[in-house]
């Protein structure tokens, strides 16, 4: 296992208000895949899903938004409870998952409403939501491997249980995976946090820790609890890398797709500096934290990727070539990161956007070899 920092810092999650409308609609149905090429030299078609994704691309997609890593942010003891390393400290527990009613049943799956509940002790005391989701459950008597899903970035306003990865949920139970889609506090049915946004969303990641524990804590379904992986896209990549860092060896392995920035400066400008609807928002953070200019520091420690060497599990990023809402030299900057810290990791790109309309089926059978080989 890779040395993990003894200090902790302030690393808090910002709320990214990026990735949806279009990016994240429901409608997008598996299209043929286009040809892609992984890294290393090594080249995959779709054809040949079982090939192991390495670690750069032998063509790159031209983009300017990399961003040159001036090394990890200061280390501060102890860690402010709002900050990655904050939530790595509090002690999680995730129980109590029930099956609602069910959604759809096909020939390989069932499809339910769930729920279960998300606790943790922190400083200030302990906390405790109901979350809502989906868990597709393939037929068999099992144990199945586990999949949890974290979801890009949806209004919670108008974001309805399950949306942002449907494809996904029913392309892995159909394939002998339980995945779980997790809703997140604060949208469709699971409790309201009325500090969600000002703790940067800290508790979207403390959500998918929770799942992955109430997986292992339930006997509802047939579970195998040493195969389970993480699979976020788009903001839900961004959770993912951050549940990986505050919470090493929780999960076999992790597959974010089309991630948001490992640095929340980024995030912020792409997303929300300048978008109108986010105003409001924008002055509370302001107020609260500064703005990035006014306090990097802040924003840093808000980031994943200064802590990346805490990561254990092996990480497959998979990118499109043509990702106009996060930039390509996103992906390639955090694919830096972590080589340099010694993850075991590959970035995986397509001829795609955000979205993967064409690549879609091929860069989930890849992300599958990836799991399968990792043992999940």
């Amino acid at each position: 296992m890779r040395h993990h920092h003894a200090a902790a810092a302030l690393v808090l999650v910002v709320a990214l208000s990026s990735c949806s409308g279009a990016d994240e609609a429901e409608t997008d149905a598996p299209r043929p895949a286009a040809t892609s090429t992984s890294s290393a030299g090594a080249s995959a078609s779709p054809s040949d899903p079982a090939a192991d994704p390495t670690t750069d691309p032998t063509t790159e997609p031209t983009d300017p938004g990399a961003e040159p890593d001036d090394g990890p942010a200061p280390e501060v003891e102890p860690a402010p409870e709002v900050s990655v390393l904050g939530l790595g400290e509090q002690r999680h527990r995730g129980d109590r998952l029930r099956l609602g009613a069910v959604r759809e049943e096909t020939a390989a799956y069932t499809s339910y409403d769930v729920t279960y509940r998300s606790r943790s002790s922190t400083r200030t005391g302990p906390e405790s939501f109901t979350i809502s989701g989906v868990l597709n459950v393939p037929k068999g008597r099992g144990p199945f491997p586990a999949v949890v899903l974290a979801h890009g970035y949806i209004d919670p306003a108008v974001y309805v249980r399950g949306q942002g990865m449907t494809r996904e949920r029913g392309y892995l139970a159909s394939r002998g995976y339980l995945a779980l889609h997790v809703d997140y506090r604060n949208h469709a049915e699971s409790s309201d946090d009325p500090d969600y946004q000002l703790r940067m969303r800290l508790g979207y990641s403390a959500d998918v820790i929770n799942a992955v524990n109430a997986l292992r804590a339930t006997d509802v379904v047939p579970v195998a609890d040493d195969r389970i992986a993480l699979f976020g896209r788009s903001m839900g990549g961004g959770v993912v890398l951050k549940t990986l860092i505050a919470a090493p060896g929780l999960v076999q392995a992790a597959a974010p797709w089309a991630s948001v920035s490992s640095l929340e400066a980024q995030n912020f400008d792409q997303f929300q500096r300048d978008d109108p609807a986010d105003d409001p928002r924008t002055r509370a953070l302001a107020e609260r934290w500064g703005l990035p200019e006014d306090n990097p520091r802040f924003w840093r420690r808000n980031s994943s990727r200064p802590y990346v060497d805490r990561i254990t599990e092996p990480v497959l990023l998979v990118h499109g070539r043509f990702d106009d809402t996060c930039p390509p030299g996103w992906a390639r900057a955090t694919q830096r990161a972590l080589r340099s810290a010694g993850v075991d990791s590959r970035l995986q790109w397509y001829d795609d956007g955000h979205a993967f309309g064409p690549a879609f089926t091929a860069a989930m059978d890849r992300t599958i070899a990836f799991f399968r080989a990792q043992g999940v």
